[in-house]
Formats: C-alpha cells, structure tokens, sequence
C-alpha cells in the first residue's frame, strides 16, 4: 500500500467518525501520518473534554487500524 493509498484510508476512516463528534459539537483533523503513526487534533466541543482520550482510543484508533491495519498508534496534538 502506497503512502496515497494510506492517507485516503485514513480520511475513510476519519469521515466515518466525524459525524458522531459534530453531533457533539467537535470534530477532528489530520495532522500528518508518519512511520505508520498517525497524528490528530480534536476541535470544537473535543478540546478538553473529559473522555476524549477514551474517544482517541476506542473510537479513533479503532477505526483508523480497521481501515489502516498497519497503523501503530493514534495520538492527540494540542
């Protein structure tokens, strides 16, 4: 899989996501995508709430590796 090919599975993957943050009054961006980690900032309602990290973990990261399997982490950048 190409680098292309990776960055749109993890915009896939983002677009199936966002819907449920904007419900909330947040949503999320890529930052960038290096060495199969990928980098994210919450916005809106997401900054500072209180289980976003919960959110990174089980709703992001799962998501993102059901689209990118070969991702090995998601992280939050302020």
């Amino acid at each position: 899989m190409t680098q292309i090919d990776l960055l749109q599975n993890v915009e896939k993957a983002l677009d199936e996501i966002r819907p449920f943050l904007i419900t909330d009054g947040g949503n999320i961006s890529l930052v960038s995508l290096d060495d199969n980690i990928v980098k994210v900032k919450f916005e809106g309602a997401c900054i500072g709430c209180t289980v976003n990290q919960m959110t990174l973990k089980n709703g992001v990261e799962a998501t993102i590796k059901k689209y990118a399997p070969q991702i090995t982490e998601v992280i939050e950048v302020k």
